[in-house]
């Protein structure tokens, strides 16, 4: 299908990015919200990124005003979908608000149109359910901010077509986008899937006084060379964000606990750097500096836990169908700007080392962190990365 008209709802942090991304790639776009003041609040910050995009001579004068021309903002959910081939939401991840607005785009929109949703994390079966084209329901979910980073993750819903999920991988990449796909609806999709449980289980180590804040951010930028720490990362995208992610995967999961060092984040209001405050605090609430630690707090924490935790996620994935190697990797480069991808590091690391580490991980934490059967094989069979010409990846001897 050829695709011409695409609707956006919501006009906040992500629905902004995604309109504008959208009016770039040459597309006309309405951006839907509730109400004049966030449709205005909305256009100024894509006025902003514009002004922006021009300073830096990504696009010239002429194609920014083109490209404002392009999106028209409306209230009325009905008028900005009726002629839509394509629509994004982009609304609050709460799992009620997004069924009843795909039930009433279901409505108006035309019969052909794939309806995406942005979510990071939320089932987009059940958010299909609400309509009467859960075959044209689909997972699109952008990473923060829409407008720079270059990963879409495409999901499909139990009865997600393929039609649906060609169409909108086609998409990503007019949107000058690189796709990766998960085939199946697991919580935390790729991205969130492999980096959340790795991240809780961190959190669980400082709130058990096994390490401090500092210690283990010290530890990932000094020792691993990560461009900034576990918990800075988490000030830096929102506390609220990652917490939404763990809260789900505590709902679906088995064994899987979220750590109280984020809940008490979340009680608290602190939020992170939109919020002045979070693990580190920031001078001028709304704008990230870099927290300052010492060198010398490096030494005690193992920067790797993270890596060992995600590579057993990244394991299951593959086991189960679900994403590929490659799109691993790519997810988690361009979601996470990671300086090299989680089974790259794997197959460099060893795989036999992995599973020992996983092994001690498991008896002290519990049965979640269980090495996947995957792992166990491919010990067996003697794929342990780089040193043996196999692993996640085939290597030249």
């Amino acid at each position: 299908m050829e695709i011409k008209k695409i609707a956006v709802m919501g006009a906040g942090a992500m629905g902004h990015g995604i309109a504008q991304v959208a009016a770039i790639a040459s597309f006309d776009v309405t951006m839907r919200d509730i109400s004049e003041d966030f449709l205005e609040r909305g256009m100024k910050n894509i006025r902003w990124s514009i002004s922006k995009f021009v300073e830096k001579g990504r696009i010239s004068p002429a194609e920014a005003e083109k490209t404002l021309k392009r999106i028209r903002t409306l209230v009325s959910l009905k008028e900005a979908v009726k002629e839509a081939d394509f629509v994004i939401e982009a609304v609050p991840e709460d799992l009620k608000l997004k069924q009843q607005i795909f039930k009433e785009m279901d409505s108006y929109a035309p019969a052909h149109t794939i309806l995406a949703t942005n979510t990071s994390a939320l089932p987009i079966t059940e958010i299909a359910a609400a309509t009467n084209r859960p075959e044209k329901v689909i997972g699109m979910h952008f990473f923060n901010p829409a407008q720079l980073m270059r990963l879409v993750e495409v999901t499909m819903g139990k009865k997600t077509s393929n039609d649906t999920c060609n169409v909108t991988i086609e998409l990503a990449k007019k949107f000058g986008k690189e796709a990766v796909l998960c085939k199946k609806d697991v919580p935390g999709f790729i991205a969130n899937r492999i980096t959340t449980p790795s991240t809780n289980l961190v959190a669980w180590m400082v709130y058990k006084g096994e390490y401090t804040i500092e210690e283990v951010d010290a530890a990932a930028m000094h020792k691993a060379g990560m461009p900034m720490g576990i918990f800075a990362l988490l000030d830096f995208t929102g506390i609220d964000i990652g917490y939404s992610v763990m809260k789900f995967m505590e709902e679906r999961e088995p064994n899987f606990k979220a750590s109280p060092l984020i809940k008490e984040k979340i009680e608290k209001g602190e939020l992170g750097v939109k919020a002045g405050k979070g693990f580190y605090t920031y001078p001028e609430k709304g704008k990230w500096a870099m927290p300052q630690i010492p060198t010398e707090k490096a030494e005690k924490f193992d920067p790797m836990t993270q890596t060992y935790v995600s590579v057993n996620m990244a394991a299951e994935l593959i086991r189960n169908d679900i994403a590929t190697p490659e799109d691993i990797d790519k997810a988690l480069k361009l979601g996470f700007n990671m300086p090299i991808g989680v089974l790259e590091l794997a197959d460099t690391l060893g795989i036999d080392l992995i599973l020992s580490k996983l092994k001690e991980i498991e008896a002290k934490y519990g049965e979640f962190y269980k090495p996947s059967p995957l792992l166990e094989d491919m010990v067996k069979k003697g794929e342990l990365g780089t040193k043996t010409g196999k692993g996640f990846y085939t290597y030249k001897k």
